[in-house]
């Protein structure tokens, strides 16, 4: 039986011009999550990625503390859904950019209704899959780890990705998504069991490699 380790890239640009980049504390949540895992001895058989910026980065700063960690397979179907074009499919105005707490509450309130409009299929964002092609994106690379390895196998990707994997596990309704997508943490691990014929759940959304004093304000979401 493999396992493996689904990791949601440590904190991006949120507000910035560019979100597809980490933040400085990005970088060291994802650090950190590499030296946990070497100091417990993790080795991977493979890897696997998405396609952006903060996928390839986040690996980047993993693997300084993985010697050996095998190339990345790029998997675009890991990538993010665009959440900019989720809003605009349900808000046609012009938007303020979110900047304060009623900012953020107003773009996440927007973001879920949204999501759940193009989930059941009452709205298709512009430049963006459908949501069943979005789905089978993430399937498909599960498919991929359970007919290629045995072993331990990481993937770095984004919190909705990793909270369809989830669902798809658990055969949960796409309202789950939503749910598991906006509590996962920057960095977040998620651990899968998994043999030739299915994924099973071992842990969810956990963040050891910041549980200790010192990493308190470490622990971030967007």
């Amino acid at each position: 039986m493999g396992t493996l380790y689904l990791v949601r890239h440590g904190q991006a640009s949120f507000g910035a011009a560019d979100y597809d980049r980490l933040s400085g504390l990005g970088a060291q949540q994802c650090a950190q999550l590499g030296t946990w895992m070497h100091d417990r001895g993790l080795r991977f058989d493979g890897v696997l990625r998405g396609t952006l910026v903060r996928h390839r980065q986040s690996l980047e700063a993993m693997a300084g503390a993985l010697p050996g960690l095998p190339e990345a397979v790029e998997w675009p179907g890991l990538n993010e859904y665009d959440s900019e074009a989720v809003v605009r499919a349900v808000f046609q105005g012009e938007l303020p950019p979110a900047t304060d707490a009623v900012g953020y509450r107003r773009h996440f309130r927007l973001l879920r209704e949204g999501l759940a409009r193009w989930m059941d299929g009452t709205v298709q964002p512009q430049g963006m899959p459908t949501w069943i092609e979005f789905v089978y994106g993430v399937t498909s690379a599960l498919d991929h780890v359970r007919s290629q390895f045995e072993g331990n196998v990481l993937l770095v990707s984004s919190g909705g990705p990793i909270a369809t994997a989830v669902a798809q596990v658990l055969s949960a309704p796409a309202s789950t998504v939503i749910e598991l997508n906006l509590r996962i943490r920057n960095s977040a691990l998620t651990e899968f069991a998994f043999t030739p014929k299915r994924h099973m759940l071992v842990t969810y959304n956990t963040v050891p490699h910041l549980d200790h004093p010192d990493r308190a304000g470490w622990v971030t979401y967007t």
